[in-house]
């Protein structure tokens, strides 16, 4: 059984409907396993000795209509090692709903927060959910991606994980099955920061083209024939052929 140890925040944007989760750890791939997120559905993030089907699963309850805080009782019901899991979960209409084992390695713990919920387990202490929830209440006049990097980034600092740090994930979804944000570290000695390097990218070259692709409720997107001929301009300005 895989244990990840971890620190975490799962949240909804009020303003844009946004769901997220930001998550990492001392473990390798924490975002192979452990956060669940989809658009108008609800984001959860599973951790601890993680049961990916806690999130499989609850993802499922919210989509049928329940909340966060039924959907949390439900998958955890039929969970006989439940004592040993974390989960956060919050759901389209911003409630939120956690749950610590008793049997999870200290120090460990949760937050619940209007519209998110931090968890933690094997940290240095309280103080890393302590400022997780005062860096994403501050974030309140950033975009969602932007308060849950802040929100990891103030775990970090504040300690972490006892045992050091290795693996970090970040994923976003608005209004369309596709992902936003979707980045991971899978294995680095700094993965917050390693993590940050990349949003940081994705910010300027990836968001912009995924503001052109399809949506359900625009096919076409909004990338044109002229955007794509001046596109292959600029390419052929750059790498003559």
């Amino acid at each position: 059984m895989l244990e990840f140890n971890t620190f975490s925040i799962t949240a909804r944007d009020p303003r844009s409907s946004a769901l997220g989760v930001a998550v990492s750890t001392a473990r390798p791939c924490i975002g192979a396993l452990s956060p669940f997120v989809r658009a108008g559905t609800g984001a959860i993030c599973s951790q601890a000795f993680l049961n990916p089907y806690l999130g499989i699963d609850g993802m499922e309850l919210l989509k049928q209509g329940l909340g966060a805080r039924e959907a949390l009782e439900r998958v955890l019901s039929g969970d006989e090692y439940r004592e040993i899991r974390q989960l956060a979960i919050v759901d389209a209409n911003g409630e939120a709903a956690a749950f610590s084992g008793n049997q999870c390695v200290a120090w460990y713990g949760d937050i619940i927060g209007d519209g998110f919920a931090v968890a933690g387990n094997m940290l240095v202490g309280e103080a890393t959910l302590s400022e997780m929830r005062r860096a994403f209440l501050d974030g309140m006049d950033e975009d969602l991606p932007e308060r849950l990097m802040r929100t990891l980034e103030a775990a970090q600092a504040a300690g972490g994980d006892r045992r050091g740090k290795q693996s970090a994930a970040l994923y976003v979804a608005t209004t369309e099955e596709y992902g936003y944000v979707d980045i991971r570290v899978d294995d680095s000695p700094d993965p917050v920061v390693e993590l940050r390097r990349i949003f940081e990218v994705v910010k300027q070259e990836f968001l912009p083209f995924v503001s052109q692709l399809p949506t359900r409720a625009n096919p076409k997107g909004n990338r044109t024939p002229q955007m794509a001929d001046e596109y292959g301009r600029q390419l052929d300005a750059i790498y003559p052929r």
